[in-house]
Protein backbone atom coordinates (compact mmCIF):
# COMPACT_ATOMS: atom_id res chain seq x y z
CA UNK A 1 0.00 0.00 0.00
CA UNK A 2 1.40 3.55 -0.78
CA UNK A 3 0.54 6.00 1.63
CA UNK A 4 0.02 9.86 0.38
CA UNK A 5 0.70 9.28 -3.01
CA UNK A 6 -0.36 12.21 -5.16
CA UNK A 7 -3.72 11.92 -7.10
CA UNK A 8 -3.69 12.30 -11.07
CA UNK A 9 -6.68 13.55 -12.45
CA UNK A 10 -9.10 11.26 -14.19
CA UNK A 11 -8.58 13.09 -17.49
CA UNK A 12 -4.75 13.31 -16.70
CA UNK A 13 -4.75 9.43 -16.74
CA UNK A 14 -7.28 9.02 -19.78
CA UNK A 15 -4.95 11.37 -22.10
CA UNK A 16 -1.52 9.30 -20.59
CA UNK A 17 -2.98 5.99 -21.56
CA UNK A 18 -4.87 7.23 -25.19
CA UNK A 19 -0.89 8.11 -25.82
CA UNK A 20 0.63 5.23 -24.74
CA UNK A 21 -1.86 3.42 -26.88
CA UNK A 22 -1.00 5.58 -29.59
CA UNK A 23 2.49 4.12 -29.79
CA UNK A 24 2.73 0.81 -28.01
CA UNK A 25 -0.47 -0.61 -27.17
CA UNK A 26 -2.24 -0.04 -23.16
CA UNK A 27 -3.22 -2.35 -21.39
CA UNK A 28 -6.21 -0.64 -20.09
CA UNK A 29 -7.51 -0.25 -23.77
CA UNK A 30 -6.43 -3.47 -25.24
CA UNK A 31 -9.23 -5.44 -26.62
CA UNK A 32 -10.14 -8.57 -24.07
CA UNK A 33 -10.82 -10.89 -27.20
CA UNK A 34 -7.16 -10.63 -28.67
CA UNK A 35 -5.52 -13.96 -27.50
CA UNK A 36 -1.91 -14.22 -25.65
CA UNK A 37 -0.30 -14.96 -28.94
CA UNK A 38 -1.58 -11.80 -30.63
CA UNK A 39 -0.03 -9.74 -28.03
CA UNK A 40 2.89 -11.52 -28.06
CA UNK A 41 3.56 -11.07 -31.92
CA UNK A 42 2.95 -7.25 -30.98
CA UNK A 43 5.33 -7.06 -28.04
CA UNK A 44 9.07 -5.49 -29.30
CA UNK A 45 11.48 -7.90 -30.55
CA UNK A 46 14.06 -8.89 -28.45
CA UNK A 47 17.34 -6.71 -28.23
CA UNK A 48 20.87 -7.59 -28.17
CA UNK A 49 21.26 -6.57 -24.59
CA UNK A 50 18.29 -8.76 -23.64
CA UNK A 51 19.46 -11.45 -25.30
CA UNK A 52 22.81 -10.92 -23.34
CA UNK A 53 21.27 -10.72 -20.13
CA UNK A 54 19.94 -14.55 -21.41
CA UNK A 55 23.43 -15.58 -21.41
CA UNK A 56 24.51 -14.55 -18.43
CA UNK A 57 22.14 -15.89 -16.99
CA UNK A 58 22.51 -19.25 -18.31
CA UNK A 59 26.17 -19.57 -18.06
CA UNK A 60 25.75 -18.49 -14.41
CA UNK A 61 23.07 -20.93 -13.89
CA UNK A 62 25.18 -24.00 -15.56
CA UNK A 63 28.69 -23.53 -14.12
CA UNK A 64 27.94 -21.87 -10.77
CA UNK A 65 27.08 -25.36 -9.05
CA UNK A 66 30.21 -26.50 -10.48
CA UNK A 67 32.27 -23.82 -7.86
CA UNK A 68 32.37 -24.85 -4.45
CA UNK A 69 34.29 -23.46 -1.38
CA UNK A 70 37.21 -25.21 -0.28
CA UNK A 71 38.29 -24.30 3.80
CA UNK A 72 41.38 -25.12 6.04
CA UNK A 73 42.32 -24.57 9.01
CA UNK A 74 44.55 -21.34 7.47
CA UNK A 75 41.42 -19.91 5.19
CA UNK A 76 39.49 -20.37 2.44
CA UNK A 77 39.09 -20.42 -1.31
CA UNK A 78 37.36 -21.83 -4.39
CA UNK A 79 37.31 -24.74 -6.40
CA UNK A 80 36.26 -26.54 -9.25
CA UNK A 81 33.93 -30.17 -9.69
CA UNK A 82 36.57 -31.68 -12.25
CA UNK A 83 34.54 -35.33 -12.42
CA UNK A 84 31.81 -37.81 -11.40
CA UNK A 85 34.26 -39.45 -8.76
CA UNK A 86 34.41 -35.93 -6.68
CA UNK A 87 37.68 -34.96 -7.86
CA UNK A 88 38.15 -30.86 -7.64
CA UNK A 89 40.99 -28.77 -9.07
CA UNK A 90 42.04 -25.65 -7.23
CA UNK A 91 45.53 -24.01 -6.28
CA UNK A 92 47.72 -24.88 -4.58
CA UNK A 93 48.39 -22.24 -2.14
CA UNK A 94 44.78 -22.63 -1.50
CA UNK A 95 45.62 -26.12 -0.19
CA UNK A 96 48.95 -24.74 1.69
CA UNK A 97 49.62 -27.66 4.04
CA UNK A 98 46.57 -29.22 4.84
CA UNK A 99 45.71 -32.95 3.38
CA UNK A 100 42.26 -32.83 4.69
CA UNK A 101 39.72 -29.90 3.82
CA UNK A 102 35.88 -29.21 4.36
CA UNK A 103 34.15 -28.66 0.85
CA UNK A 104 31.18 -26.79 0.76
CA UNK A 105 29.31 -27.83 -2.76
CA UNK A 106 26.99 -24.78 -3.94
CA UNK A 107 23.86 -27.23 -4.08
CA UNK A 108 25.14 -28.32 -0.56
CA UNK A 109 23.91 -26.78 3.01
CA UNK A 110 26.76 -28.65 5.05
CA UNK A 111 30.16 -29.47 4.09
CA UNK A 112 31.83 -32.43 2.78
CA UNK A 113 34.79 -34.42 4.00
CA UNK A 114 37.47 -34.14 1.45
CA UNK A 115 41.46 -35.21 1.02
CA UNK A 116 44.54 -34.14 -0.93
CA UNK A 117 45.37 -35.88 -3.94
CA UNK A 118 48.37 -33.83 -4.88
CA UNK A 119 49.62 -30.54 -4.79
CA UNK A 120 51.99 -29.26 -7.49
CA UNK A 121 53.44 -25.42 -6.04
CA UNK A 122 55.37 -25.01 -9.03
CA UNK A 123 52.21 -24.33 -11.28
CA UNK A 124 50.23 -23.80 -8.29
CA UNK A 125 47.87 -26.07 -9.11
CA UNK A 126 46.36 -28.94 -6.75
CA UNK A 127 43.61 -31.49 -6.30
CA UNK A 128 41.78 -32.93 -3.98
CA UNK A 129 39.16 -35.40 -3.48
CA UNK A 130 35.28 -35.44 -1.76
CA UNK A 131 35.74 -38.55 0.61
CA UNK A 132 32.33 -39.57 0.19
CA UNK A 133 31.54 -38.37 -2.92
CA UNK A 134 27.51 -37.48 -3.29
CA UNK A 135 25.91 -39.23 -6.18
CA UNK A 136 24.66 -35.92 -8.60
CA UNK A 137 27.69 -33.90 -9.02
CA UNK A 138 28.14 -31.16 -11.52
CA UNK A 139 31.67 -31.35 -13.22
CA UNK A 140 32.40 -28.30 -15.01
CA UNK A 141 33.18 -28.43 -18.63
CA UNK A 142 37.05 -27.73 -19.33
CA UNK A 143 37.27 -25.66 -22.75
CA UNK A 144 40.10 -25.58 -25.11
CA UNK A 145 42.32 -22.23 -23.34
CA UNK A 146 43.94 -21.94 -27.35
CA UNK A 147 40.87 -20.49 -28.33
CA UNK A 148 40.77 -17.64 -25.84
CA UNK A 149 41.46 -13.92 -27.31
CA UNK A 150 41.72 -11.24 -25.93
CA UNK A 151 38.36 -9.18 -26.40
CA UNK A 152 36.17 -12.08 -25.16
CA UNK A 153 33.41 -11.73 -22.19
CA UNK A 154 34.01 -14.00 -19.36
CA UNK A 155 32.55 -14.30 -15.34
CA UNK A 156 34.61 -15.37 -12.55
CA UNK A 157 32.98 -17.60 -10.51
CA UNK A 158 34.36 -18.15 -6.99
CA UNK A 159 34.33 -17.08 -3.09
CA UNK A 160 35.80 -13.85 -2.43
CA UNK A 161 35.79 -12.74 0.82
CA UNK A 162 33.87 -15.23 2.16
CA UNK A 163 30.97 -14.35 -0.25
CA UNK A 164 29.76 -17.93 -1.58
CA UNK A 165 29.03 -18.16 -4.79
CA UNK A 166 29.75 -14.88 -6.52
CA UNK A 167 30.00 -13.71 -10.00
CA UNK A 168 32.06 -10.96 -11.45
CA UNK A 169 32.25 -10.09 -15.12
CA UNK A 170 34.80 -8.84 -17.74
CA UNK A 171 37.36 -9.54 -20.69
CA UNK A 172 40.51 -11.21 -21.56
CA UNK A 173 42.76 -8.65 -21.43
CA UNK A 174 45.95 -10.29 -22.97
CA UNK A 175 47.23 -14.05 -23.19
CA UNK A 176 50.65 -15.64 -22.78
CA UNK A 177 51.43 -13.92 -20.01
CA UNK A 178 54.30 -15.22 -17.78
CA UNK A 179 53.92 -13.84 -13.82
CA UNK A 180 55.53 -14.49 -10.74
CA UNK A 181 54.00 -14.62 -7.44
CA UNK A 182 56.94 -12.99 -5.80
CA UNK A 183 60.47 -14.08 -4.94
CA UNK A 184 60.51 -17.86 -3.97
CA UNK A 185 57.11 -18.33 -5.32
CA UNK A 186 55.81 -19.93 -8.25
CA UNK A 187 56.46 -18.23 -11.95
CA UNK A 188 53.27 -19.35 -13.63
CA UNK A 189 53.38 -19.18 -18.13
CA UNK A 190 51.29 -18.57 -20.28
CA UNK A 191 48.65 -17.17 -18.17
CA UNK A 192 45.51 -15.52 -19.04
CA UNK A 193 44.79 -11.99 -18.12
CA UNK A 194 41.62 -10.51 -17.37
CA UNK A 195 39.91 -7.47 -16.14
CA UNK A 196 36.93 -9.34 -14.12
CA UNK A 197 37.89 -9.04 -10.39
CA UNK A 198 39.91 -11.26 -8.67
CA UNK A 199 39.87 -11.04 -5.15
CA UNK A 200 41.82 -12.89 -2.31
CA UNK A 201 38.88 -16.30 -2.21
CA UNK A 202 38.72 -16.39 -5.65
CA UNK A 203 41.74 -18.10 -6.16
CA UNK A 204 41.04 -21.62 -7.97
CA UNK A 205 37.47 -20.80 -9.02
CA UNK A 206 36.53 -20.75 -12.94
CA UNK A 207 36.99 -18.40 -15.40
CA UNK A 208 33.91 -19.12 -17.90
CA UNK A 209 33.74 -17.86 -21.59
CA UNK A 210 30.07 -17.36 -22.40
CA UNK A 211 29.85 -20.83 -23.88
CA UNK A 212 29.87 -22.35 -20.24
CA UNK A 213 33.44 -23.42 -20.30
CA UNK A 214 35.67 -22.86 -17.96
CA UNK A 215 38.75 -21.40 -19.55
CA UNK A 216 40.85 -20.96 -16.74
CA UNK A 217 41.23 -20.99 -12.77
CA UNK A 218 41.78 -17.34 -10.75
CA UNK A 219 44.85 -17.60 -9.72
CA UNK A 220 46.28 -13.82 -8.57
CA UNK A 221 45.49 -10.46 -8.88
CA UNK A 222 48.44 -8.07 -10.12
CA UNK A 223 49.87 -5.84 -7.10
CA UNK A 224 50.88 -2.25 -7.31
CA UNK A 225 54.28 -1.04 -5.77
CA UNK A 226 53.25 2.38 -5.90
CA UNK A 227 50.29 1.50 -4.23
CA UNK A 228 52.13 0.30 -1.42
CA UNK A 229 51.82 -3.08 -2.96
CA UNK A 230 48.10 -3.22 -2.78
CA UNK A 231 45.91 -4.54 -5.37
CA UNK A 232 45.90 -3.01 -8.74
CA UNK A 233 42.11 -2.90 -10.02
CA UNK A 234 41.01 -4.80 -13.20
CA UNK A 235 44.26 -6.97 -13.43
CA UNK A 236 43.74 -10.59 -12.57
CA UNK A 237 45.54 -13.79 -13.66
CA UNK A 238 44.22 -17.18 -14.77
CA UNK A 239 46.18 -20.53 -14.94
CA UNK A 240 44.40 -21.49 -18.64
CA UNK A 241 42.63 -24.57 -18.70
CA UNK A 242 44.87 -26.72 -21.17
CA UNK A 243 47.60 -26.76 -18.27
CA UNK A 244 44.65 -27.51 -15.71
CA UNK A 245 43.51 -30.20 -17.51
CA UNK A 246 47.10 -31.59 -18.34
CA UNK A 247 48.21 -31.37 -14.72
CA UNK A 248 44.87 -32.23 -13.02
CA UNK A 249 45.10 -35.80 -14.85
CA UNK A 250 48.30 -36.61 -14.08
CA UNK A 251 47.74 -36.03 -10.52
CA UNK A 252 44.85 -38.30 -10.60
CA UNK A 253 46.52 -41.11 -12.37
CA UNK A 254 49.57 -40.29 -10.67
CA UNK A 255 48.96 -38.98 -7.39
CA UNK A 256 51.54 -36.76 -8.90
CA UNK A 257 52.98 -34.65 -12.12
CA UNK A 258 55.39 -36.59 -13.57
CA UNK A 259 55.61 -34.36 -17.24
CA UNK A 260 55.76 -30.86 -15.65
CA UNK A 261 55.68 -29.34 -19.08
CA UNK A 262 58.44 -26.45 -17.91
CA UNK A 263 61.11 -25.48 -19.32
CA UNK A 264 64.55 -25.29 -17.50
CA UNK A 265 68.38 -23.95 -18.36
CA UNK A 266 69.77 -26.50 -15.84
CA UNK A 267 71.55 -24.56 -13.66
CA UNK A 268 70.74 -22.51 -10.13
CA UNK A 269 71.41 -18.89 -9.97
CA UNK A 270 71.07 -15.84 -8.10
CA UNK A 271 70.51 -11.84 -8.34
CA UNK A 272 73.53 -9.51 -8.77
CA UNK A 273 73.76 -6.09 -8.72
CA UNK A 274 75.21 -3.36 -11.08
CA UNK A 275 77.43 -0.69 -10.11
CA UNK A 276 74.41 1.62 -9.23
CA UNK A 277 73.15 -1.54 -7.02
CA UNK A 278 70.35 -2.16 -9.12
CA UNK A 279 69.40 -5.73 -10.25
CA UNK A 280 72.09 -6.28 -13.51
CA UNK A 281 71.22 -10.49 -14.36
CA UNK A 282 71.25 -14.01 -12.90
CA UNK A 283 74.36 -15.39 -11.84
CA UNK A 284 74.61 -18.87 -12.21
CA UNK A 285 76.09 -20.81 -9.16
CA UNK A 286 75.59 -24.55 -10.63
CA UNK A 287 75.58 -26.11 -13.87
CA UNK A 288 73.07 -29.37 -13.91
CA UNK A 289 75.89 -32.15 -15.17
CA UNK A 290 75.23 -32.41 -19.11
CA UNK A 291 72.25 -30.78 -18.73
CA UNK A 292 71.49 -27.86 -21.61
CA UNK A 293 73.32 -24.93 -20.19
CA UNK A 294 76.23 -27.40 -19.78
CA UNK A 295 75.99 -28.48 -23.39
CA UNK A 296 76.02 -25.30 -24.62
CA UNK A 297 79.18 -24.47 -22.57
CA UNK A 298 77.80 -21.80 -19.89
CA UNK A 299 79.85 -22.38 -16.84
CA UNK A 300 79.25 -20.88 -13.11
CA UNK A 301 79.96 -17.31 -12.57
CA UNK A 302 78.31 -16.54 -16.08
CA UNK A 303 75.93 -14.01 -16.12
CA UNK A 304 72.26 -14.35 -17.73
CA UNK A 305 71.18 -11.03 -19.18
CA UNK A 306 68.95 -12.19 -21.84
CA UNK A 307 66.65 -15.06 -23.01
CA UNK A 308 65.37 -14.48 -26.22
CA UNK A 309 64.19 -11.09 -26.61
CA UNK A 310 63.07 -10.59 -23.04
CA UNK A 311 65.82 -9.12 -20.64
CA UNK A 312 67.09 -11.10 -17.51
CA UNK A 313 67.64 -8.83 -14.51
CA UNK A 314 67.29 -10.96 -11.80
CA UNK A 315 66.29 -15.02 -10.70
CA UNK A 316 62.40 -13.63 -10.78
CA UNK A 317 62.70 -12.24 -14.75
CA UNK A 318 64.81 -15.31 -15.56
CA UNK A 319 61.95 -17.68 -14.58
CA UNK A 320 59.40 -15.67 -16.25
CA UNK A 321 61.43 -15.45 -19.32
CA UNK A 322 61.54 -19.61 -19.24
CA UNK A 323 58.23 -19.85 -18.30
CA UNK A 324 57.02 -18.63 -21.68
CA UNK A 325 58.87 -21.53 -23.26
CA UNK A 326 58.09 -25.13 -23.79
CA UNK A 327 61.20 -28.20 -23.20
CA UNK A 328 62.67 -28.67 -26.44
CA UNK A 329 62.66 -25.06 -27.36
CA UNK A 330 65.65 -24.08 -28.90
CA UNK A 331 66.58 -20.29 -27.47
CA UNK A 332 69.06 -17.56 -27.40
CA UNK A 333 71.05 -16.73 -24.14
CA UNK A 334 72.91 -13.97 -23.95
CA UNK A 335 75.13 -14.10 -20.65
CA UNK A 336 78.14 -11.96 -19.56
CA UNK A 337 81.58 -13.34 -18.69
CA UNK A 338 84.38 -11.75 -17.87
CA UNK A 339 82.82 -8.26 -18.70
CA UNK A 340 82.37 -9.87 -22.10
CA UNK A 341 79.11 -10.43 -23.95
CA UNK A 342 78.27 -13.83 -25.11
CA UNK A 343 75.75 -15.55 -26.70
CA UNK A 344 75.01 -19.15 -27.28
CA UNK A 345 71.93 -21.27 -28.51
CA UNK A 346 70.30 -23.89 -25.67
CA UNK A 347 67.87 -26.51 -26.37
CA UNK A 348 66.06 -26.19 -23.19
CA UNK A 349 65.33 -29.08 -20.52
CA UNK A 350 62.16 -30.16 -18.84
CA UNK A 351 62.04 -28.52 -14.52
Amino acid sequence: MVLNAPVMPRRAVVLVCAGTLLTAGCTAGSDPRETPAARAARAPAPTVSDALQDKYEDVVGDVLPSVVQISTADGQGSGVVYDDEGHIVTNAHVVGSAREFEVLLATGREPERAELVASYPEQDLAVVVLTDAPDRLHPATFGDSSRVEVGQIVLAMGNPLGLASSVTQGIVSAVGRSVSEGEGRATLGNMVQTSAAINPGNSGGALVNLSGQVVGIPTLAARDPSLGGGQAPGIGFAIPASTVTFLADQMIEHGRVVDSGRAALGVSVRTVLGDGFEPAGAAIVEVEASGPADRAGMRPGDVVVRVEDEEVTDVVSLAEALAGHRPEDRVEVAYERNGERRTAGVTLGEA
